[in-house]
């Protein structure tokens, strides 16, 4: 019964789950007053290797429809990442982090969202005024009647609509399976799949893609998926050792454990910065008629040589700054000190730090060499071969990553379940 109970419990979790992310999808073809959506398509047509490309993919499709979750779950992830460079320099939010436990992260998640909304109303402004310069290739304006009633109105719905999306993802994370936040992104991501299919139909039909040429593209999306799992799941597991410690009449310690410290420690947040940066030239330039500014957006088109190495460069970069951000080998040494943990063949204390900041920074490299060909290998299968690759390695590591997460928490709830149902059992037989 009880084991039934807990299957029933994870059915009601994943129908929740697709239930919000449906809402979550309905909403982002409800456009904003006042535009013009033929006008504003054409207009993000001619956009794609720029930031506004970049956040359209985010928002799941919304900014180029301009819906009322244009803006997507971005601003909530800004606010996340802004907070978490704070925490680094304000003696005030770190001890809210390290000493104040669950009603520190509570204090920090209020500011976070305080955070969201001031980000969004900034933002809100700045599409509302940008809008209103825009018109279509054709010269089309794309907003109908310009004015403050206009921009008031847009930073009213953009907000509201950055709010909800992001009690939907806590309300998913809470009552539903898997991270709400990435699986919002996740489900933008892929909603975009069905095109794509149709769209490469097309071009076979139309002669432009032959079949062999199909075939290759999907064995190279193979590759680099399970690539992308392969990585994602490796850990350079370094051995720790505690002591024995007599309290009392007992015996404590004395156990082997280890330190799992993950190839790609920084997640997507480098890819994310990386693109933001290189793209932001080509994003000027829409909106200017600047010549050398022109040429400079032209040097760093996407697939270009220039563009590459740059791109990989800064993916390095970020790959140890974000590192170092969320990662602190000395807290991790001083925590075993207290413990009465040790790494084999080294000092506990500042050898201790020395050791893991050594092991870290070398794996940290190669997940760093990890994303850059994640990243990279799409747009030179662009601009190499001419194929139609739709998802860039960002997003690829996106929903390979955020679908893992996910099915590793539908493991633990079915393993939950099954235990409970055990455990069920025993409690009758040993009544008899």
């Amino acid at each position: 019964m009880i084991e039934n109970s807990g299957l029933a419990e994870l059915k009601k979790r994943i129908f929740f789950t697709f239930l919000l992310l449906a809402v979550y999808r309905i909403g982002i073809h409800i456009p904003v007053p006042g535009i013009d959506g033929n006008a504003l398509a054409d207009f993000f047509a001619s956009t794609q290797n720029t930031l506004l490309g970049l956040f359209d993919m985010f928002s799941g499709g919304g900014l180029s429809k301009l819906s009322i979750f244009a803006l997507g779950i971005m601003p909530y992830i800004s606010a996340s990442i802004i907070l978490q460079l704070l925490t680094v320099v304000s003696p005030e939010l770190s001890r809210l982090s390290k000493e104040e436990g669950a009603a520190g992260r509570k204090k920090i998640t209020q500011y976070t969202r305080y955070l969201t909304v001031l980000i969004t109303v900034i933002q809100g402004l700045g599409i509302a005024i940008g809008l209103e310069n825009m018109s279509s290739p054709s010269g089309a304006p794309i907003v109908y009647t310009a004015g403050w009633s206009f921009r008031l109105i847009t930073i009213l719905t953009l907000t509201a609509g950055t709010i909800f999306i992001m009690w939907l993802g806590e309300q998913i994370t809470e009552f539903g399976l898997g991270n709400g936040i990435s699986l919002i992104i996740f489900a933008g991501i892929v909603a975009r799949f069905p095109s794509a299919v149709v769209n490469t139909f097309r071009l076979m039909s139309a002669g432009e893609v032959t079949l062999f040429v199909l075939l290759f593209l999907l064995l190279i999306m193979a590759g680099v998926l399970l690539g992308i799992v392969f990585v994602e799941r490796a850990q350079r597991r370094i051995p720790i050792q505690y002591a024995k410690r007599m309290m009392g009449r007992k015996l404590y310690g004395g156990q082997t454990t280890h330190l799992p410290l993950r190839v790609n420690t920084a997640g997507v947040i480098p890819p994310i910065f990386a693109s933001s940066i290189l793209m932001f030239p080509a994003t000027i330039s829409n909106f200017s008629h600047i010549e050398w500014l022109n040429k400079v957006s032209s040097l760093f088109a996407p697939g270009s040589v220039l563009y590459n190495i740059v791109f990989v460069a800064l993916i390095i970069f970020f790959c140890y700054f974000y590192t170092a951000i969320i990662f602190d080998p000395k807290d991790i040494a001083d925590n075993l000190k207290k413990q009465g943990g040790f790494i084999p063949g080294i000092r506990p204390g500042i050898k201790t730090k020395e050791y893991i900041d050594k092991v870290l920074s070398r794996i940290t490299f190669w997940g760093a060499i990890y994303i850059s060909v994640v990243c990279v290998l799409p747009m030179i299968l662009i601009k190499q071969f001419n194929v139609p690759f739709y998802y860039g390695g960002t997003a690829l590591l996106i929903v390979v990553g955020v679908a893992m997460d996910t099915m590793s928490q539908f493991q633990s709830h079915l393993i939950s379940s099954q235990y409970e149902g055990l455990m069920s059992k025993a409690k009758v037989k040993g009544r008899r």
